[in-house]
């Protein structure tokens, strides 16, 4: 059976990937959204209650209670976390003694930390690590489920362009890349598609999303290949025509482990190596495989045609799509089948479990043994705790399965919950924007006649502008902008605050909304009014020349309002969002806040794409040189033991094979090497 050593690597690799994407996407934006002068300033969110250091601690686990101690407020406390979170996290990317559980351990505490600057009930800050709460963008299975029938929607506005319809099912991706919350320009052109293709389209989202996922537990190896290689499919069309920062990247990482070494390590002495008999019971064991594999994509193929109706048109050169079964049917399928897949989930830790038992056995040596014994006790049972806590969010799919479950595996969740160990995925579980992408577009003025438009950087505004390419940066602000459309201003307590920044032309808000300053239309002066109306945003049609979208005025979505305002002065007492008392001012003198303070002055002139990008290829370079520089016995040896492992001599047929291979496929470091020896 092939090994699993490579796979760890870059499962490793791959998480610390994301951290240090999502700490590096934080840091560019603390000053505007947690700074003094943000949005929402994080010693709002984080003030002392009373309570005992510990109990404090507990309730909002964060780190940056400690952030006074260093002689610096939160934000900077916050600053602080999310650069050496990012550090870190390079570190365990480009070194494999970083790739440590400690080190992991101390990231999720950061991340988790930094999570708490936006207090409860404010959705500023996705979680996303390893998923966010109920409104966590990138959901892979978007597509998939807003094909159902929607049992809601922003209600249509009438005479004012298009009145909102029930979708037909199968129907989602018409609407998908259009109303999604920040497109790509592959969106534009992947909207524009014949309709049959996106209606097939959807059908291998749900193929992909329902039916392969359970051959993640296959016995037979090619079958978690495809599966693999279905779900990255999967997840790189959605990264080409979506900007869902590092979501997608997370899903990817955890389908590592179905790959393994001698997938990744393509050792060229496998094609040439010698056949040889082979015992019946084998070849039989072999047949069997192959006719269960074929067993299985016949089963998929017929199960596709057969729920989806699925036509040929030859004369058209289409394949036509349709649904056979109702949602009702779809329902009782899910009650069906979903408590089955937690008990096969519960199958395959027990077959973990047993398999580290028996390596425990193998171990010698009494000292050795003892060791293996602690470690393979805490790390079990932190593993089964994990998993009976991701139970319950995962249960959340079929409200009976949640009930039925054990009543320990919920006051564990309750007890933990807190902490985001096991989170649900939840967003776009109704297709929305169905009669027109609902867009909220701020506006100023000096005079309260002639207005100017504010323009994002990201989210859709101009309509000459084409959609931007941010993966994997996540513009929250922007991203939240989108949300707020989806109802009335009261609804997003944060934008009467967005409000009260622009008008009071606060800069590190002023560089969310456009990063160079100079583009921003107030930047010598701030407006003396501000207000902000809602549109309904299409694509263009081919043929538009230099048009990228078109739009149609809805309704007006924030008043016209000016510093001093009543109206003004009414939503911020309503939301919480006065000031009650000046912030007090930290010594700025101390080493560590002027190199905080330095650090931002070198980085923000840079884009927060550019910086991550640039990070990324920092990344590729180091390793590039890592790999010409890595010692030859290091490149010929990619199925070397892990350090730590013991090492047992191998029997004479095994040496005799290993002799084999290594004739059969030379090595150009090893054959060096003889060369030297010769000289000599």
């Amino acid at each position: 059976m092939a090994g699993s050593r490579l796979p760890r690597q870059l499962f490793l690799q791959g998480v610390a990937a994301v951290f240090m994407f999502a700490f590096a996407s934080l840091y560019t934006q603390i000053p505007g959204l947690y700074g003094p002068e943000g949005i929402l300033p994080a010693r709002r969110t984080l003030r002392p209650q009373g309570k005992g250091r510990w109990q404090q601690l507990w309730e909002t686990p964060t780190l940056l209670w400690e952030a006074p101690r260093l002689g610096l407020d939160t934000a900077q406390g916050l600053e602080l976390l999310s650069l050496l979170g990012a550090l870190v996290a390079l570190g365990a990317l480009l070194l494999s003694p970083l790739r440590h559980p400690v080190i992991y351990l101390l990231l999720w505490a950061a991340y988790l930390s930094a999570c708490q600057a936006s207090g409860p009930g404010v959705p500023l800050f996705p979680v996303g690590l390893p998923a966010a709460r109920d409104w966590l963008p990138g959901r892979a299975g978007g597509p998939a489920e807003a094909s159902l029938p929607p049992q809601g929607g922003p209600p249509g506005q009438a005479g004012r362009g298009p009145a909102p319809r029930r979708p037909p099912l199968l129907a989602a991706l018409t609407y998908h890349y259009e109303t999604q919350c920040l497109p790509t320009p592959a969106a534009w052109f992947a909207h524009h598609l014949p309709v049959w293709l996106h209606k097939l389209s959807v059908v291998a989202t749900f193929l992909i999303e329902i039916a392969v996922p359970p051959l993640f537990f296959a016995p037979i190896r090619r079958l978690r290949l495809a599966a693999f290689y279905s779900q990255v499919l999967l997840q790189v069309l959605i990264i080409i025509t979506g900007n869902y920062n590092f979501f997608n990247l997370m899903t990817l990482v955890l389908t590592t482990a179905l790959l393994d070494d001698q997938h990744l390590a393509a050792e060229p002495g496998h094609g040439s190596r010698k056949k040889t008999a082979t015992s019946w019971p084998k070849a039989l064991l072999a047949t069997l495989s192959l006719l269960l594999e074929l067993a299985v994509y016949g089963l998929l193929a017929y199960g596709t045609v057969h729920y989806f109706g699925l036509e040929v048109d030859w004369q058209q050169r289409t394949i036509h799509s349709r649904t056979t079964f109702t949602f009702h049917q779809f329902s009782q399928w899910l009650k069906t089948l979903t408590l089955p897949t937690v008990w096969l989930g519960v199958a395959s830790l027990v077959w973990e479990l047993l398999s580290a038992l028996w390596r425990w056995t193998q171990v010698r040596g009494w000292l050795r043994k003892l060791s293996a014994v602690v470690q393979l006790s805490l790390v079990g049972t932190a593993t089964v705790a994990l998993f009976l806590i991701s139970l319950v969010p995962y249960s959340y799919v079929e409200p009976g399965t949640h009930g039925r479950l054990w009543t320990g595996a919920h006051r564990l969740f309750g007890a933990v919950e807190h902490l985001q160990l096991a989170n649900s995925y939840g967003l776009f579980r109704r297709m929305t924007g169905l009669g027109g992408r609902p867009e909220v577009v701020l506006e100023g003025s000096y005079d309260g006649h002639h207005w100017t438009e504010i323009e994002f950087m990201y989210k859709p505004g101009n309509l000459s502008r084409p959609p931007p390419v941010v993966v994997p940066h996540q513009p929250r602000l922007d991203w939240q902008m989108w949300f707020a459309a989806l109802g009335p201003h009261t609804h997003s307590p944060w934008f009467t605050s967005l409000v009260l920044r622009l008008l009071q032309g606060k800069e590190p808000v002023i560089r969310l909304v456009q990063s160079q300053v100079a583009r921003y239309p107030f930047h010598k002066q701030p407006p003396t009014y501000v207000r902000a109306q809602r549109y309904k945003y299409w694509f263009s049609q081919p043929g538009e020349q230099g048009q990228w979208w078109r739009r149609q005025w809805v309704e007006e979505f924030f008043p016209s309002v000016s510093l001093g305002d009543p109206t003004l002065e009414t939503l911020l007492r309503q939301f919480g969002l006065q000031e009650k008392s000046p912030p007090r001012t930290r010594s700025a003198n101390s080493t560590l806040a002027q190199a905080l303070h330095w650090t931002r002055s070198q980085l923000s002139p840079l884009e927060a794409p550019a910086l991550l990008w640039g990070l990324l290829m920092a990344v590729g370079a180091v390793r590039f040189v890592q790999a010409l520089l890595a010692p030859c016995s290091l490149r010929s040896s990619p199925l070397a033991p892990v350090s730590g492992e013991k090492r047992r001599p191998a029997s004479q047929k095994d040496s005799g094979a290993a002799s084999e291979q290594a004739t059969a496929a030379p090595n150009p470091c090893s054959s060096s090497s003889r060369t030297t020896r010769r000289k000599k």
